[in-house]
């Protein structure tokens, strides 16, 4: 099989899994946390209708009801008529949940398939534009720095700005700055939890809406990571990884870039990254595209 084709094949198993992976959590969460809830929702009508019944009420028994409202409310269920949607529990809710949770802590297996999907992306969004660049005449260092501008905005405004947007319509109770708060503290992976999305009474289409927010955060992650990577080779380019002392491209990813976790093709990606004298070269094998075969001078 062609090598390109494995490449691509590998991806899209590691893609698969991973989506069989976030299924069998969601499997697992709703199991176990759906039946607790549907109890405690039986329990707080039963609890309403027995306060409602009676003449008059003690301090003993609103004390009682008072702790299972909290308790209850707790978990997501509420006493309140029409404030509780029909389940925080089921399928859809719970991949949700186990989308945020695996991507906000950094579970190993999610970064291994960031870091494959990182690694197809980086010739047609850092290489081959820092190429174009150089060829219409720029220097290298300043092609990196216009590159590196211009990708952080496209991020910016594709994934802070426009998501924000959305969210601050979708979600009733949330302004515009909400929505930028919520984008920010989900991409930076901080996920305090005091804004989730989807969980409005009564909202159309709950389901498909908290599928296309689990793609959105996948996506966001993904564009941050690459995001870090451009900013990694572009301070190395220009000496900020010395005079910050940080470790430089070459000392921090050489093995990466030497043995991706989805190969590529190499003959096509390397050309535009190559000086004149360094063109007239054989390339070793296994060599790899990156800012560090770009001139430094």
């Amino acid at each position: 099989m062609h090598s390109a084709s494995k490449s691509w094949l590998l991806l899209t198993g590691f893609i698969l899994f991973y989506i069989i992976y976030l299924l069998f959590g969601a499997l697992v969460f709703s199991s176990i946390e759906r039946p607790v809830e549907d109890k405690l929702r039986n329990e707080m009508e039963a609890l309403k209708q027995e306060f409602l019944n009676q003449s008059c009420v003690n301090p003993a028994s609103l004390e009682h009801f008072l702790v299972k409202v909290l308790t209850a409310n707790k978990y997501g269920v509420s006493v309140l008529k029409n404030s509780s949607v029909s389940s925080n529990w089921d399928l859809a809710s719970s991949m949700f949940f186990a989308n945020t949770l695996v991507t906000t802590v950094g579970v190993p297996f999610t970064m291994l398939v960031l870091t494959a999907c990182v690694q197809r992306l980086m010739f047609p969004l850092v290489f081959a534009p820092v190429g174009v660049l150089q060829r219409s005449g720029m220097e290298p260092r300043p092609a990196t720095a216009l590159h590196f501008l211009l990708l952080l905005v496209l991020v910016v405004l594709c994934f802070f700005v426009a998501p924000a947007a959305v969210f601050s319509t979708v979600e009733v109770s949330w302004s515009f700055l909400d929505g930028m708060y919520f984008c920010f503290i989900s991409l930076c992976t901080i996920g305090l939890g005091d804004f989730v999305p989807g969980t409005q009474p009564g909202q159309k289409y709950r389901s498909l809406y908290q599928v296309s927010v689990m793609a959105y955060l996948f996506l966001g992650l993904m564009m941050m990571y690459l995001l870090l990577r451009s900013f990694h080779k572009m301070a190395d380019l220009h000496g900020l990884t010395t005079f910050l002392q940080l470790p430089r491209c070459e000392e921090s990813d050489l093995d990466e870039d030497r043995e991706p976790i989805v190969e590529n093709q190499q003959e096509e990606q390397t050309r535009p990254y190559l000086t004149e004298k360094a063109a007239s070269k054989p390339l070793e094998p296994g060599s790899q595209p990156s800012y560090n075969s770009i001139n430094k001078g």
